[in-house]
């Protein structure tokens, strides 16, 4: 199964490589609207996955037999929060999280202060959640499975 999440992930990267959607100027047209290229692969790639989604859903069964379970998640104001932190982000480095591997996988070393940034973000997040849990809101955080 490894193999298979590993040759669907090179596929994943290359099409984000060979797309655009990975690629600095693009990202930052996109969000200066000088051009719409990125809107049309990310519709596309809504307009392909939901179908796949609502089969998913619908018969509620993995390529493996196992039940597809998709909880809905609340939305909160961390979610809002987030997600501005999230575009801000993207927009200034001109990279989300799959397009950071990309980048490094084409060779281009900026993107690994990219990644050390998602990294350290990510980490902030982690040691402060607690003191901004009941301001925005959030959930309870779980570590593992109970």
């Amino acid at each position: 199964m490894a193999l298979l999440y590993l040759a669907l992930g090179t596929l994943f990267g290359f099409v984000l490589s060979r797309s655009g959607a990975a690629d600095y100027n693009y990202i930052q047209a996109m969000f200066l609207f000088t051009s719409f290229q990125l809107y049309g692969i990310i519709g596309t790639a809504v307009v392909l996955t939901a179908p796949g989604l609502w089969l998913l859903k619908r018969y509620g069964r993995t390529v493996s037999g196992r039940p597809i379970v998709v909880p809905l998640k609340p939305l909160h104001r961390g979610s809002v929060v987030g997600g501005i932190f999230f575009g801000i982000g993207w927009s200034m480095c001109g990279m989300c999280p799959g397009p950071i591997f990309v980048n490094i996988g084409e060779g281009k070393m900026y993107a690994i202060a990219a990644l050390a940034g998602a990294l350290a973000g990510a980490g902030l997040f982690g040691a402060i959640y607690t003191r901004v849990q009941g301001l925005f809101r959030l959930p309870r955080l779980v570590v593992g499975r109970t």
